[in-house]
Parts: structure tokens; sequence; C-alpha cells
């Protein structure tokens, strides 16, 4: 599994919406390519902001 798609599955599982240094903690990634993934996810529009620096999936 890559880290868009562990991303994306963090997001489904949470029951609310998650910042990047929380997905980092539950997933164990490394920071760099977590925000890395996300800013790919946001152009792609996998993933939405509904409350700033807080992301839940699409």
């Amino acid at each position: 599994m890559n880290t868009e798609d562990q991303i994306l599955e963090t997001l489904k599982q949470s029951e609310k919406p998650l910042s990047a240094g929380q997905i980092v903690d539950k997933t164990g990634l490394d920071r760099k390519a977590v925000d890395k993934a996300m800013t790919k996810l946001k152009t792609e529009e996998k993933i939405v902001s509904p409350q700033r620096c807080f992301w839940t999936a699409k």
C-alpha cells in the first residue's frame, strides 16, 4: 500500500477530521512523506478540509 492509500484509509476509518500530525502518529509514516502525499491528494480532490488544518476523505 502506498503512502496516499494509507492516508486515505486512515482518514476513512476516523470518525472525525485529522491533522497531518495525527495522520503521522496513526500511520507511523515520515512527516515529509505525509505532507507530500497530502498535497497530491488535495490536488486530486480526494481529501477535503472541513476545518482549517484538519482533513477528511472525500
